[in-house]
C-alpha cells in the first residue's frame, strides 16, 4: 500500500538539510530503485521554485511500504530525522486515484 510521510521542518532548517542531504536523497533512491517511490520533495518556505536562504518548511514522500509500521520505522530513520531537520512527521495511509 502507498503512505504519505509529510514532515514539517524546524525553523531555521536550511544548515541541517544542507548536511543530511547526500544520504536522505540515497535512501530515496533506494526507494525510487525498487520501485517504490511515487512521489517526493520538498516544500519551500516562500512561493518560489528556490527559496534560496527562505530554505524548506517541509517534505513530502509518498511510497509504497508493507504496512504503516514499516512506513513510519522508515521514516523514523530518515537521516533528516536523525539530524534534527525535522520537528513534526506524520505517516498516513496514501490512496492513488489519479493519474
Amino acid at each position: 500500500m502507498w503512505y504519505a510521510i509529510i514532515s514539517e521542518d524546524i525553523e531555521n532548517s536550511l544548515e541541517k538539510r544542507a548536511s543530511a542531504r547526500p544520504a536522505h536523497l540515497g535512501r530515496l533512491h533506494q526507494l525510487r530503485d525498487d520501485g517504490r517511490l511515487l512521489i517526493a520533495g520538498p516544500h519551500p518556505a516562500i512561493d518560489s521554485e528556490d527559496p534560496g536562504a527562505a530554505g524548506f518548511s517541509g517534505s513530502l514522500v509518498v511510497a509504497e511500504f508493507d504496512s504503516l509500521e514499516s512506513a513510519e520505522s522508515w521514516a523514523a530513520e530518515d537521516p533528516y530525522m536523525v539530524a534534527g531537520v525535522y520537528a513534526k512527521v506524520t505517516v498516513k495511509p496514501f490512496k492513488k486515484v489519479l493519474p
